[in-house]
């Protein structure tokens, strides 16, 4: 019964045993396209890299945009808290506003910065900030008797 069994699968495997028919059809009778799996393999990585690059670049935006929001929070923190400044000069060219800037710093001027007036071109530089208008007064007499006569007080309206 054994040897019948296996001279009944031999004769059904003997017209089957062309390494053409295995190459074309498979070993389990269905072509297997390696091109195209290849191609299906690709496209899944390229998707998988386009997302992660889109996705790298949302967290950086919001990285930027918090980064914004807390610029800007403390600005306003700022204007709040000292109210008047000392201007020692104004200008329209942002560098020559930097050059000031770094000018008093090196003074020892430590609370100098550049204050943006909104809506305009000019940049006002800071060379002190108070957060009492008495003692912003007193002190704008003292640095325009020995640092700068033509310095001004700014009081932020907001």
């Amino acid at each position: 019964m054994r040897k019948l069994y296996i001279i009944l699968i031999l004769v059904v495997l003997i017209p089957f045993t062309s390494c053409r028919w295995f190459k074309g059809k498979g070993i389990f009778g269905r072509k297997v396209d390696t091109m195209a799996v290849w191609q299906a393999k690709q496209d899944s990585i390229r998707i998988a890299d386009s997302l992660r690059a889109v996705q790298e670049r949302i967290a950086l935006e919001n990285q930027r945009l918090e980064q914004e929001r807390l610029a800007e929070q403390q600005r306003l923190e700022w204007e709040r808290k000292y109210k008047y400044n000392i201007i020692v000069g104004s200008f329209i060219t942002p560098e020559y506003a930097r050059n000031c800037l770094a000018d008093y710093q090196a003074k020892g001027y430590t609370n100098a910065r550049i204050i943006p007036l909104e809506n305009t071109r000019f940049e006002m530089v800071s060379a002190e900030a108070h957060d009492n208008f008495r003692t912003a007064v007193n002190r704008l007499k003292q640095f325009q008797d020995t640092v700068a006569f033509d310095a001004w007080l700014y009081i932020y309206s907001k």
